[in-house]
């Protein structure tokens, strides 16, 4: 359950006045059209890296064989790169807010899409009574009362049933699901390994898995979807986008109040809590966020580089190019220099800490599902000492807003505000 906490600012900082806080400041109009450039780039960098994941599907389809599985497993990587420095635009931005489960829910139950092992899955779930629906092996699906003609698998079959029943883990849709379908499960636990799906579960001349052709067409068509969904995004955020056009639409203190909710609310309840302190509380496997493919110290990494993008107005983009501009960063260093430097200080020892937890897993020494295993004070400690770093992020930048007379709403999460509750039910 996410808990919310209210940071009302109601005084300036004696900083205002200090030697430098006088400096130019950007004006918070410019700041704002910065950062909207920058979600249109990410947005437009994550639709180019979904199409050649997109033709890597193809080519996998087309020829299925382990090197066409493994160069589709890593276009899947690269493709996640750019969207997770997107994440940042979903706190106080609604229509990303409302858009993003198409995209990125997660955790989801890999039962309601195809086989799983039984030994480790199970067979049912009090909370999904479509926890083994299986739809790539069921032409004819039992949703409720309704049966529902499953025997072609497409793109409206599979958002239909995106969330079914009211369920957040019916995920049908999404980077999650073709990661699903490209690892297939995890069955390592917090041991070495990650999916091991063999190529020709996607071969019907030499199928295994059962039902080939429709897990082709299962992954065929999440795959289009997401391309669909990220060129919604990408027009969102242009000149005439309506996420655009809403940001600005905020005047200069509502669209300053966006970015840092944004970075507030990701860093803090999402990030360190719900995908971080979660899985390190239970040491469970099952709570990373990219389980099948043990790539989640780069969407964490990622997700951090991100915020410092939107922070300090300059992204890196694929093509090694840069979109910068008037930035939040010389702006609050201009009105309120201490909380800019602690901001600054804040972001640099988040990345620090990040940069350990990835060269960790990089490595080969130890994968993320290893990090936060039981009995492994090594990795639970980079990986706490991330949530620390993050937690101290979301703190620096609470006081900025403070010093600027803001007011934001921050996201929570019971593993940081109530970690005793945390596996009670």
């Amino acid at each position: 359950m996410r808990l919310t906490h209210l940071l009302v600012a109601t005084t300036m900082f004696a900083t205002l006045g200090i030697a430098g806080a006088r400096a130019d400041a950007p004006a918070p109009e410019a700041v704002v059209a910065t950062y909207a450039d920058i979600a249109e780039a990410m947005y437009a960098d994550s639709l180019s890296t979904a199409e050649k994941l997109g033709d890597a599907v193809e080519a996998l389809l087309a020829s299925p064989s382990d090197a066409t599985l493994a160069a589709a497993r890593d276009a899947w990587k690269a493709a996640r790169v750019p969207y997770q420095q997107t994440e940042a635009l979903r706190f106080g931005n609604s229509l990303v807010d409302d858009w993003e489960g198409k995209v990125n829910a997660w955790p989801l139950d890999e039962g309601l899409i195809d086989y799983v092992d039984g030994t480790s899955y199970g067979e049912e779930s009090d909370e999904n009574p479509l926890y083994t629906l299986n739809v790539i092996g069921s032409t004819t699906l039992q949703i409720g009362p309704d049966k529902v003609d499953a025997t072609v698998i497409s793109k409206e079959l599979i958002v239909n049933l995106h969330e079914a029943q009211e369920v957040e883990a019916n995920v049908a849709t999404g980077y999650h699901v073709i990661e699903f379908l490209l690892w297939g499960q995890d069955l390592n636990g917090t041991g070495p390994g990650a999916g091991n799906r063999p190529a020709t579960d996607f071969d019907t001349a030499n199928c295994t898995g059962g039902n080939c052709d429709r897990r082709r067409a299962y992954l065929a068509a999440a795959t289009e979807l997401l391309i669909d969904d990220l060129g919604e995004m990408v027009v969102a955020w242009d000149a005439d986008g309506d996420a655009r056009k809403d940001v600005v639409g905020k005047g200069p203190d509502g669209g300053l109040s966006t970015i840092l909710t944004g970075i507030g609310s990701l860093s803090y309840g999402e990030l360190a809590g719900e995908r971080i302190k979660l899985g390190l509380i239970l040491h469970d496997p099952e709570e990373e966020h990219d389980c099948f493919s043990d790539n989640t110290h780069n969407s964490h990494f990622y997700d951090q580089v991100g915020m410092v993008a939107l922070y300090n107005g300059s992204y890196t983009r694929v093509d090694g190019s840069k979109v910068e501009g008037p930035s939040l960063a010389a702006y609050a260093k201009a009105k309120a220099p201490e909380a800019a430097a602690r901001v600054d200080q804040a972001m640099a020892d988040t990345t620090a800490k990040m940069t350990v937890m990835k060269d960790t897993a990089d490595s080969g020494k130890m994968a993320y599902d290893q990090m936060i295993g039981p009995d492994n004070a090594e990795g639970n400690k980079i990986i706490d000492d991330v949530v620390t770093a993050l937690v101290a992020q979301t703190k620096a930048v609470e006081g900025l807003v403070t010093a600027l007379n803001l007011t934001i709403t921050v996201e929570g999460s019971d593993s940081l505000d109530n970690p005793s509750a945390v596996g009670a039910n």
